[in-house]
This record gives C-alpha cells, structure tokens and sequence, in this order.
C-alpha cells in the first residue's frame, strides 16, 4: 500500500495521530459580541512519532488549502474549500477531506457561534500531547498552548461559517 505523496512530504492517518478539538468563546478583537474559538491538533501519538505527526498535519492542511504561518482562509470567501463546521445537538463537527473530528460544544461557545454565525479555527501543527479528548484542561495551560506565538505562527488559521442540519 502506497501513501499519498506531495511535494510537502507524505500524508497517512496512523503518521497524524489522534486529532483533537477543544473549543473556548471570549471578547472578539472587533469589540463585538463573544467569538467561538475551536483549536485542532494532534495528539502526538502517530506510528512515527511527534515530528512525523507535525509534517503529517502540515500536508493534511496544505492539500485542504489552509496555508500554515499566513492570515486566516475565510471559508464563507472560498469557493471549494474542502473544510466544513456543523455544529448540531450540542457537538461541533469539524470535516477535511483528511480527517473528521467532533466536540461537544460549552453552551457559552454554541451561543457565541450562533450569534456571529462563524467559528474562528486554529490548526495547530504542533502536537500537544498534554492533553486528551474528554479530560478538561485549565485556561491556564490552554492559554500556555494556545496563545503561545510559536504555536500560533506554525499554525493555520481559518474562520468557518456555523452550519446545522435544520
């Protein structure tokens, strides 16, 4: 069997790991009503390794058009972009044409979402293995991930329109 190739390097799912969402809403930079926040990454835990999880996410991203370290993609703006958000019963679904994950969404972060209609989505290159899907994590170490500008600058960023079922 045979892994898709590009010029960016190699692309399998076991590489990537277990993806991860975890979803915050606070002040906009606008001065508007609350955002909702949504960070994605990697566990870390891919067959190769760390390294090898970051340069799999990296291709995983580049192939769904999300440039990683530039301004973020505004999906409502580009046409075919392969990422979708629907946020139903509670759960935020996130769909790229390498991977899906979900979220069961705070009700602070589902209001956010539903009164600006949009989602503001960080796709973290960087594993951060201090953390799994189900446990809660503190602000603290969640602003000391998050927030970190290495983390933020090797990461791509996109705002995602809220979709729903009905």
């Amino acid at each position: 069997m045979t892994s898709p190739q590009t010029a960016t390097g190699t692309f399998t799912q076991a590489r990537l790991g277990t993806i991860a969402l975890i979803g915050w809403s606070g002040r906009h930079p606008d001065g508007g009503p609350d955002a909702a926040f949504l960070l994605v990454y990697s566990l870390g835990d891919g067959t190769d390794g760390p390294a090898a999880g970051e340069a799999a996410m990296r291709v995983a991203l580049d192939r769904s058009g999300l440039p990683v370290g530039a301004g973020p993609v505004y999906a409502a703006e580009t046409p075919g972009l392969p990422v979708k958000l629907l946020v139903q019963a509670g759960q935020a679904i996130l769909t790229l044409p390498h991977f899906t994950a979900q979220y069961p969404v705070p009700p602070e972060w589902l209001a956010a979402a539903e009164e600006r209609g949009e989602v503001n989505a960080m796709f973290a290159t960087r594993p951060w293995p201090k953390d799994a899907p189900g446990r809660p994590v503190s602000e603290e170490l969640l602003r000391s991930f998050a927030a970190d500008e290495e983390v933020v600058m090797t990461s791509a960023h996109c705002v995602l329109p809220v979709r729903s079922l009905g």
